[in-house]
């Protein structure tokens, strides 16, 4: 479990074939502090099991169900990528509840810097839009934010300064895709009413 708050920005810095998957290496900093095999991190938002880790990277394995579901089979090397280490009983909830459990991937469409923040917008497959509300919550490439407007299968999410400065949102060009993983909370109200209705 995470929270959508970005904790620093990671470098892509090796990626090789593994049986049908891909082994990817990352150069970090701070999330490697308390970093070992088998932990949970989140990776533009998805959920990777660590399988290696030394003093400046990390390696997980991506399956082809992720590289399906993901933006993972287009990163490039050198690419930054957003991280954030598993949630713990004591972290401050600053975000929404985000399983690292990506949905699909969007097109980004628009950046508009409006003097001081930035509204992007973004086309998310149309099946997605039932469980988006406006100023609900979606987490995309791992950040959590708000939903600041629909127009049909088209949102914007307003950046502020901070999160732009910390996060690959600053890095992020029209006709991007990027990872979306929608309010679980939604996905979980829509499925128990399915079992009783």
């Amino acid at each position: 479990m995470f929270t959508g708050i970005i904790e620093e920005l990671g470098t892509l810095i090796a990626s090789s074939k593994e049986g049908s998957g891909l082994r990817l290496q990352f150069r970090a900093e701070k999330v490697l502090s308390d970093l070992k095999i088998d932990d949970s991190i989140s990776v533009n938002g998805v959920c990777q099991t660590v399988v290696g880790c030394g003093t400046s990277f990390f390696e997980v394995i991506s399956v082809p169900e992720t590289l399906k579901k993901t933006n993972f089979s287009s990163l490039k090397i050198g690419e930054q990528v957003n991280l954030e280490r598993a949630a713990t009983l004591s972290t401050r909830l600053g975000g929404h509840l985000v399983q690292g459990h990506i949905d699909g991937v969007a097109l980004t469409l628009g950046i508009e810097d409006l003097v001081g923040n930035w509204m992007f917008e973004f086309e998310l497959p149309l099946q997605f839009m039932r469980y988006v509300i406006p100023q609900g919550s979606i987490a995309i490439n791992g950040v959590s934010l708000t939903v600041a407007r629909i127009d049909g299968s088209r949102i914007g999410v307003a950046i502020i300064p901070h999160t732009y400065e910390n996060t690959n949102f600053r890095f992020l060009q029209i006709g991007d895709f990027v990872n979306i993983e929608l309010d679980c909370i939604a996905k979980m109200i829509e499925s128990l009413m399915a079992k009783v209705s």
